[in-house]
């Protein structure tokens, strides 16, 4: 693992309390930090992975909205950070210490737990979201951001100018510091970078902050009416008085278990279905942008535990098989054909049964015979024999499933019970 330069007390906070409504039904019941990811993880545990691969491993979750599920992920993955002293992941709810409101923005959620970061006295509090699956040494942007002396650092990706509607879109010097920051605007009024009149520099929505500035701003953003929100409320005000600079994200580099290799950053929003589809469905590939295999960099995940995935073959002549695909721990393909898909932890695919194109989370038993394209299948599911999933979206919708404008069909998490588990098996 490659730390940061050590010199520097440093905090993080990570603010995991996001609904991720345009991820419906995969967070029916859970937050978008806790939607499982790459047939071993949840999305959280990227950023989580990124600071304690960075060397920062003192750590405040920030929970709010249908948090059961991360808090449960949480202490089963991540218990082993809190072994050392000022080494911990430690959630915390919303504490409500300044009345009886939730957080009313991101620049709130900080102000709110301003008690924690006093008590820890860090010299700098890096404050990232859990909403991303991306890859980032994090202690770099820390290094970048102390030999700057900025109040404050943002980190930075430039996209195409026409996709900028959702983002926080920063104009730079040459030295990349920030002159004005503009919250999600029109393409057309969006600034631009320079010498590059197709793009745009857009806030990541992760930040380093020298201590004492973080709590100076937030004290007078709490005192002003209105929203409260680092990217269109905290920043606009920030950089006409103070340095705060970009950090380039593109800049970042990843060491690899070979030694002498880099590995480039990876960035990725999972904040639709299509994207979250399509993230996945990156894996599959011989060289995927997001390398799941560099031990030098590795992505902690819970550990349950599980058998070795089998591959069974049944008479008279079928063998269970899967081609480009990931598939996890538990799983039996029992006499079923399964190709570029996502399999997760403990998926039965019976006789017969094929599945192209997929993701089947924790669990999922495809009847013998059934088929499976192009569909997300959430814990638990199970499909009974001969039924054809994603085939016909208006057949799929009858169902009650729930089908994208790109014709993906999910089928929502379910209870699992001892029968349910049984009873395609």
């Amino acid at each position: 693992m490659a730390a940061a330069k050590g010199r520097h007390r440093v905090l993080a906070v990570v603010l995991a309390g996001g609904k991720g409504e345009r991820l419906f039904p995969l967070t029916k019941y859970r937050s978008k930090p806790a939607v499982p990811f790459g047939g071993a993880y949840r999305v959280i545990d990227f950023v989580l992975s990124n600071l304690i691969n960075s060397g920062i491993d003192a750590i405040y979750i920030l929970v709010q909205y249908k948090a059961q599920s991360l808090i449960n992920h949480i202490q089963r993955a991540w218990s082993f950070v809190s072994q050392a002293r000022d080494s911990f992941a430690t959630i915390v709810p919303a504490q409500m210490q300044i009345g009886d409101i939730w957080y009313r923005g991101t620049a709130d959620a900080i102000y709110q737990n301003l008690n924690l970061i006093e008590q820890y006295a860090p010299d700098a509090v890096a404050i990232f979201g859990a909403d991303h699956v991306y890859k980032m040494n994090i202690g770099q942007m820390v290094d970048y951001h102390f030999d700057r002396g900025a109040a404050a650092t943002v980190a930075c990706l430039p996209i195409p100018a026409a996709e900028v509607k959702s983002f926080g879109v920063v104009a730079v010097d040459g030295a990349y510091r920030i002159n004005s920051f503009v919250e999600k605007p029109e393409p057309e009024a969006a600034p631009l970078m320079p010498g590059q009149p197709d793009k745009a520099l857009v806030s990541m929505g992760n930040y380093i902050f020298d201590t004492n500035v973080l709590i100076d701003v937030l004290v007078d953003d709490a005192a002003r009416g209105g929203g409260h929100d680092f990217g269109r409320n905290v920043f606009p005000a920030m950089v006409e008085r103070m340095d705060v600079y970009a950090y380039d994200f593109l800049s970042n580099r990843i060491p690899v278990h070979r030694g002498h290799e880099i590995e480039r950053p990876y960035w990725r929003d999972v904040g639709t279905i299509r994207s979250y589809y399509d993230c996945n469905m990156d894996l599959r590939s011989v060289t995927p942008e997001l390398n799941l295999y560099n031990w030098a960099w590795p992505i902690i995940g819970a550990n349950f535990n599980t058998p070795p995935a089998k591959f069974v073959f049944e008479e008279p002549a079928r063998t269970g098989r899967a081609l480009q695909s990931i598939v996890a721990g538990g799983c039996i393909i029992a006499g079923g054909f399964v190709r570029d898909s996502v399999l997760f932890r403990n998926v039965a695919v019976d006789e017969g049964a094929e599945v192209s194109e997929a993701i089947l989370m924790d669990n999922v038993v495809i009847g013998r015979g059934a088929r499976v394209h192009r569909a997300i299948l959430d814990k638990n599911v199970h499909i009974p024999p001969s039924a054809a999933i994603g085939f016909d979206p208006e057949a799929d919708r009858a169902r009650g499933y729930f089908v994208d404008d790109s014709g993906l069909t999910v089928i929502a998490k379910v209870a699992e019970t001892p029968e349910s588990r049984a009873r395609y098996l």
